[in-house]
């Protein structure tokens, strides 16, 4: 099937996800005025300084937009500060999208320098393979509570790390930087349903 990938390249590590997208065999494209929203048939968040993704958010007037897309319940992947935008809460901030019931603490994990990687189960009703997950974790936020419709696919030590509110699927670490595709893949099984559900409405 062919569907379209949209990466919202305000800032941060939106290229590393085209890579993965592509290794994944479907388009994707940088997204970077909110026109382009109506073309994609899902849409990822990705890492980076999230006070820089929020200026440039309200600077370009992309809200409406982020908005209306999220309304159509075609599927939106956020990662690291992807997953504090689209949060229902964030600690310290003024700011959240409210697309998912979560309440997110930024950078939990530790600076830039505590940064890490571990090995992680994920839930095989969601995503299958039996192999430990490589999670790499860079400032990473931390969700401090989920609604009660949010599902969790992966934690550790307790704290949820990978999480899905029906079209909106969150994760606090990156997996934009390892060879395992098993979590955009699943993101993409996502969008295709999402895309067969658009059609068969017409």
């Amino acid at each position: 099937m062919g569907i379209k990938i949209g990466v919202l390249a305000l800032q941060g590590a939106f290229r590393d996800h085209i890579n993965v997208i592509k290794k994944c065999g479907h388009d994707a494209v940088e997204i970077k005025v909110p026109q382009q929203l109506k073309d994609i048939d899902g849409l990822i968040i990705p890492g980076g300084e999230s006070t820089t993704m929020i200026k440039l958010i309200k600077k370009y007037d992309f809200k409406p937009a982020l908005d209306q897309f999220f309304k159509t319940k075609k599927p939106i992947f956020g990662t690291c500060a992807g997953l504090i935008l689209l949060a229902r809460h964030v600690t310290k901030s003024s700011f959240s999208l409210d697309y998912i019931d979560i309440d997110v603490e930024r950078n939990a994990y530790g600076r830039q320098i505590e940064s890490f990687e571990q090995f992680i189960e994920l839930k095989p009703d969601y995503i299958p393979g039996s192999d430990g997950f490589k999670a790499v974790f860079i400032r990473a936020p931390k969700i401090k509570k989920t609604g009660k419709d949010v599902r969790i696919i992966s934690s550790i030590d307790g704290n949820v790390i990978l999480a899905r509110e029906e079209n909106v699927l969150v994760c606090s670490f990156h997996p934009e930087l390892t060879d395992d595709l098993r979590i955009h893949r699943y993101f993409i099984d996502m969008v295709k349903k999402s895309v067969n559900m658009i059609q068969s409405a017409y």
